[in-house]
């Protein structure tokens, strides 16, 4: 694994960004995804001196946020015929219709806590859309949410350095809790 740090840390920062940038993106669209864990490691090649951190957390946050978008659009414009044919696996017409109550009981604070939800992503911002949430609000939120996940994750990840790996045991711990609480939890 030595090895492949020293590859990566010599690679051209710009590809590192677009990776973040990516992943970002698609964990969004197609979950799961480890982007967590590759936005820890992109803040872990920051403690080790190459790239940026604020980039670093706007590339990710941009990523989320455009994937985020992309839910929220399919959601907005097919969404309650996709789930009627069970065309998106990951997303069941039950956690939809959770989600749903969710935004009727606690409105638009669900956007801002989804970051914070590991396993909702995806489903919150299809959920968004369908529930057709005000456009504007919902991206500003979503915005915010991303930034200060990712500012935690690549904080850590600069803390810890060559230690990233110890961060994902964490983040995987982290994403069973949640995934728990709100598996049996209702509004």
């Amino acid at each position: 694994m030595d090895a492949v740090v020293t590859w990566i840390t010599g690679l051209d920062i710009g590809y590192i960004y677009l990776a973040v940038f990516l992943i970002s993106y698609i964990e969004n669209i197609f979950p799961p995804f480890p982007s967590d864990v590759i936005v820890v490691f992109a803040g872990s090649v920051v403690g080790l001196g190459v790239g940026s951190a604020p980039v670093t957390v706007i590339l990710a946050s941009v990523g989320s946020t455009l994937g985020f978008l992309t839910m929220y659009e399919i959601g907005r414009r097919v969404g309650d015929r996709v789930l009627e044919t069970g065309r998106i696996k990951f997303i069941s017409v039950e956690l939809v219709r959770k989600v749903e109550t969710w935004f009727r009981h606690w409105g638009y604070w669900i956007i801002v806590l989804n970051r914070f939800l590991a396993g909702t992503r995806a489903v919150v911002s299809f959920g968004a859309g369908v529930s057709e949430l005000r456009l504007l609000p919902t991206l500003s939120l979503s915005l915010v949410s991303a930034a200060l996940w990712n500012i935690i994750l690549v904080t850590l990840g600069a803390a810890m350095g060559a230690n990233w790996r110890d961060i994902g045991s964490y983040l995987s711990t982290y994403s069973g809790i949640v995934s728990a609480v709100i598996a049996t939890t209702d509004p």
